[in-house]
Parts: C-alpha cells; structure tokens; sequence
C-alpha cells in the first residue's frame, strides 16, 4: 500500500521560505508522479505541483511558478516555497497517482489517488 507523510510546514512570515518533505513508501507499480496540494478553509483543493518519477518531468500552477520548486531524492520528495504571501496559508498535502502526463499536468486534485495527512503552513 502506499504510504505518503508530510513534514516541514509550521509559521513564517510573508516573504519567508520553508521546505515541504513528503516520504512515499510503497507506491511501486502504484504511482508514477507526486504533486503536492494545498487547501484554505471554505476553499477548493488547488495543485500547486507535481513531478513524475521517470523523468523528472516537473509542472507547477501559475501562482507558485518562479517562486517553489519541487524535486525528489529517491523516496522523498520536496516542496521549496520561497517568497511565501499570506493567502497561501493553507493545507498542504502530497499526493500519488498512475497518471498520464497531460493529466498531471492539469494539477487537478480529484485525478489523484493517494494522499498523505497533510502539513499546516500558516504565512503572516
């Protein structure tokens, strides 16, 4: 079964920085990409970022563009936030799928199957 843990999140204030941890196990021959989500009350579940596996092929929503980054080191993956504003303050959660690209692409919440507890990052 697939396990997904988020670490990393906590308070910053805005314009700060702070590295999301996502550790997948067992997504063998269940996955082949990670994004990563966030959620603010009353809000809907946004994709932020996603990568997949084989060929590190990355894509990231308009807002966060220039300013995270998402990159994986064998069974972790990790979201680099830079420059963070207030309104990104939110659940932030990793997730896995068997996807086609241009699915992944989309960074659409509900094409996505396995998803860790989540972390609260909260920007000031």
């Amino acid at each position: 079964h697939v396990q997904l843990v988020e670490s990393g999140g906590g308070s910053v204030q805005a314009g700060g920085s702070l590295r999301l941890v996502c550790a997948a196990s067992g997504y063998t021959y269940n996955s082949n990409c990670l994004g990563w989500f966030r959620q603010a009350p009353g809000k809907e579940r946004e994709g932020v970022a996603a990568t997949l596996f084989a060929d590190k092929d990355t894509r990231y929503s308009d807002s966060v563009k220039g300013r995270f980054t998402i990159s994986q080191e064998g069974n972790t993956v990790y979201l680099e936030m830079n420059i963070l504003k207030p309104e990104e303050t939110a659940m932030y959660y990793c997730a896995a799928a068997f996807l086609l690209p241009s699915v992944v692409a989309r960074l659409t919440a509900s094409s996505w199957l396995y998803w860790g507890q989540g972390t609260q990052v909260t920007v000031s």
